[in-house]
């Protein structure tokens, strides 16, 4: 409640600063300035409670945070922008002030909640603002989750209670007696499971007893023998289901990205025009025509599009296979090995971007019969496609660009793409452009 009351006055506090500020804005209009603060005061938090803004944060990223906060305000801007063009009123606002106020709020809201989560983070790691968790499971995944907590002090997460024996009908006595000992008394605030998917039936037994402690009881499956891409319970046929396979890149999810490719890509695309232009004159002056290399890449669920760079190579016959640049590679021009170390040959692909058969954020895409290749060699390859492919991604602020030489290489990059793909939100795609800035453009790859 602190946090909406929050981001209410901050956004009407915001607003009503700069129309004190600005010149005459203060004396030349009655009540439509007011109104109007105190709506888009009042909306964006209202806004937020949709996406989910004030969910607990604790164990989450940043940057997913932010994120959030930067599709709630924008849902905001563009509703009350609306609004405006709806009732014909937004002549009456000045622009100046609309936009000062906007990136005020938004500024304000990011400061605000960067400040409280580095707060929360030491305070947790320092021994305070503690949850307490009653752990039930094999003995083996005890010290697993205990060492992972160990990793993340941040969290605020500790175990205070331990049930683990490999004799099911031991853990079951122990906790029949603690349901009874902890229904109104306890030392912890939460309950973990964690047992493989062929305990079901002890999971389900657990669940039961567990029923009788009024406190949160979390499931974690033990899939270590099962590659999953994600996982989340779906509820299909009025059936609950575990779905094995699952893209967090769906629905509003996926709309989010769509508005983000669209938004940042028409500026990305306007900001680069000039220097486009003058790579385009450079090619057609060195290499003579044509000035864009164009070749048709597996893109989404594995469907064809086709991909444009600047190109950086001499002609030469192919024979129907891609053949990897190598260093010193007698195929690649003088501009052209200075675009590929600048990355600037990719800057086309913004126009598929603009298309929507790319992403600015993704898993890069592989020459189709790379993916021929690679698909048969390790098992998780076309995974990859549940997603659209990028122009840059996590696996490329890692140093993970450039030729294969082995088929480790290659799956070392599917390990990173995946690990995008399983833990996708807004904020880690701003946080691999920002990061593209420092370590994406430079490649010491040929």
């Amino acid at each position: 409640m602190a946090m909406r009351g929050f981001d209410a006055a901050v956004a009407i506090s915001v607003g009503s600063f700069f129309f004190w500020c600005l010149p005459n804005l203060a004396y030349a209009y009655g009540i439509e300035y007011p109104l109007l603060i105190v709506a888009g005061g009042l909306l964006l938090p209202a806004v937020g409670e949709m996406f989910g803004l004030y969910e607990p944060w604790r164990g989450r990223s940043v940057f997913s945070m932010f994120g959030t906060y930067f599709v709630s305000w924008l849902t905001t801007i563009l509703l009350i922008s609306v609004f405006l063009v709806v009732t014909q009123s937004g002549h009456i606002y000045s622009r100046l002030w609309m936009g000062l106020s906007a990136l005020g709020v938004l500024l304000c809201g990011f400061l605000a909640r960067g400040i409280l989560y580095g707060y929360l983070r030491r305070l947790r790691a320092s021994g305070h603002n503690l949850k307490g968790v009653l752990f039930i499971g094999l003995p083996g995944n005890v010290e697993l989750v205990r060492r992972h907590l160990a990793e993340m002090p941040y969290t605020g997460y500790r175990i205070e209670q331990v049930i683990a024996h490999d004799d099911e009908t031991q853990v079951m006595a122990e906790v029949c007696q603690l349901a009874k000992d902890a229904a109104f008394q306890r030392n912890f605030h939460e309950i973990w499971l964690s047992y493989p998917l062929s305990h079901g039936t002890t999971v389900k037994n657990l669940a039961d007893h567990l029923i009788a402690v009024p406190v949160d009881v979390r499931y974690f499956p033990d899939l270590t023998d099962v590659r999953l891409l994600n996982h989340r319970i779906a509820k299909v046929a009025d059936m609950f289901s575990l779905d094995l396979n699952y893209s967090p890149l769906r629905g509003p999810a996926r709309v989010v990205k769509a508005v983000e490719d669209r938004l940042l890509g028409t500026l990305l695309f306007i900001g680069f025009l000039p220097v486009m232009v003058m790579i385009a004159i450079a090619v057609r002056a060195t290499m003579g025509g044509p000035v864009l290399f164009k070749q048709y890449r597996h893109g989404l669920d594995g469907k064809r599009f086709k991909i444009y760079k600047f190109r950086t190579m001499r002609p030469h016959d192919t024979g129907g296979h891609t053949a990897q640049a190598k260093a010193g590679d007698m195929r690649i021009t003088p501009l052209g090995r200075w675009l590929r170390k600048t990355s600037l040959d990719e800057l086309p692909q913004l126009y598929n971007v603009l298309q929507g058969r790319m992403s600015l954020v993704g898993p890069r895409p592989h020459a189709m019969d790379h993916n021929a290749l690679y698909k048969d060699l390790i098992g998780a390859y076309m995974q990859r496609h549940r997603v659209k492919p990028g122009i840059t991604g996590w696996a490329q602020i890692h140093g993970l660009r450039g030729n294969t030489e082995t088929v480790s290489d290659m799956e070392q990059r599917i390990e990173y793409d995946l690990y995008y793909i399983n833990n996708w939100s807004l904020g880690m795609d701003l946080k691999i452009l920002l990061l593209t800035i420092t370590r994406g453009f430079v490649n010491d790859k040929p």
